[in-house]
């Protein structure tokens, strides 16, 4: 496949829809295999796209997050693993802007774009069981770490950790391959299959004092909480492609393939009243959720823009706009991908199609926080003016 050159934002948009559309040739076989996808991995370094957020002075295309995140949105229409590996990547790269010191971040800007490297994932800050000591002018990192989502084929990985001196949560970004470091193959979960989000192992793994971020509750500025804005609405935003693509799967299948109810009196399923009825139902659900999301996106970029001068009060407010499009994106979502299946039919579970693939990666990445606490949220500010705390997950 030729791939463009991407000038603008909509270049950038054209040359994910051609790499989704490649995807969804073996989208179905490869979420029944399950493991790592290299080759789509590979088409994603290949692209370009791994330097969408990197500003441009570090040689990356310097895009906004709305972009990245509606990159993100296209790819889960077709594959919900490839577009939470791939947006995990950029919620990687950022963190030594936001944690870091303006050295730390100039330098893993810059090798990512010159090695283009692929960030993984073993942040998971409700893991306790990693430590980093003390060993000279060095620091070793032993122990284990869960949900480690993109870890197989990553370039480098961003860890927490507990300081056994200060017992403080630290930030650390070092190389995938550094010896000792063991990642698990032990995902094996009933949706987004092919994330490799199981556990790593770290066997005194060296890590030098340059590649030790920050500590995380030391951090005092609203802007060091902004990634968990980042990746609370790249999940709204995979959740609405999965949907978005659940839709578009269901309605193809309608046209062509969908028998009418014996009883319904029409010679065509396309014209019956009730498969009409739930096809408008969804759409205006949809259309909420895409227009909350984006109105999250606009005030999430805003929010970036602002960096180390982002106010307390304009975080928050970015965060509860984040929220309600997570709500919406979740609820909408998680039933969308349950009823399309009223609308085409028995024939429609057959295996071939994998149709059940949307509810289970919808199911299963949704309970990677309870949306009951984005609710509790919601409404302690719509009745007590009371914006949410900042913390890892809000």
């Amino acid at each position: 496949m030729q791939l463009l050159q991407p000038k603008t934002s909509f270049d950038y948009l054209a040359l994910a829809t051609a790499l989704a559309k490649e995807f969804a040739t073996t989208a179905v076989e490869r979420d029944a295999k399950g493991g790592t996808p290299k080759q789509e991995r590979d088409r994603l370094r290949q692209s370009g796209l791994l330097k969408l957020i990197v500003p441009k002075e570090y040689g990356g295309w310097g895009e906004t997050w709305i972009t990245t995140l509606k990159i993100s949105r296209e790819l889960a229409k077709v594959d919900s693993s490839i577009a939470h590996v791939f947006s995990y990547h950029h919620l990687g790269v950022v963190i030594p802007h936001i944690f870091g010191s303006i050295a730390q971040k100039e330098r893993y800007y810059s090798k990512t774009i010159q090695n283009n490297l692929f960030w993984g994932n073993a942040l998971n800050p409700l893991d306790r069981r990693t430590i980093v000591t003390a060993d000279g002018n060095n620091f070793l990192l032993n122990g284990v770490k869960s949900f480690c989502s993109g870890s197989i084929d990553s370039d480098i990985l961003p860890i927490t950790a507990t300081n056994t001196e200060t017992n403080e949560i630290a930030v650390l970004a070092i190389p995938t391959q550094r010896q000792g470091i063991q990642i698990q193959d032990d995902w094996d979960n009933m949706g987004q299959r092919q994330t490799d989000s199981g556990s790593i192992v770290f066997d005194n793994v060296v890590v030098y004092e340059d590649e030790i971020l920050a500590v995380r509750n030391r951090s005092a500025t609203p802007f060091n909480t902004i990634r968990a804005c980042l990746t609370q609405l790249n999940l709204a935003n995979i959740y609405l492609g999965i949907a978005q693509g659940a839709l578009a799967a269901a309605k193809q299948y309608t046209r062509t393939s969908t028998k009418p109810w014996l009883t319904s009196g029409v010679e065509s399923a396309t014209v019956d009243h009730y498969i009409l009825q739930h096809y408008g139902n969804m759409w205006v659900d949809l259309q909420g959720a895409t227009c909350l999301t984006d109105i999250a996106g606009e005030l999430l970029q805003a929010a970036w823009e602002q960096e180390w001068n982002l106010t307390a009060e304009q975080r928050g407010e970015c965060a509860i706009a984040i929220s309600t499009a997570k709500v919406a994106a979740t609820k909408v979502g998680l039933d969308i991908t349950n009823r399309i299946f009223e609308v085409m039919g028995a024939r429609a579970t057959t295996g071939k199609y994998g149709f059940d693939r949307y509810w289970r990666n919808l199911r299963t990445f949704t309970l990677h926080d309870p949306v009951d606490y984005k609710v509790l949220d919601i409404g302690n500010w719509v009745l007590n003016e009371q914006l949410p705390k900042p913390n890892f997950y809000s």
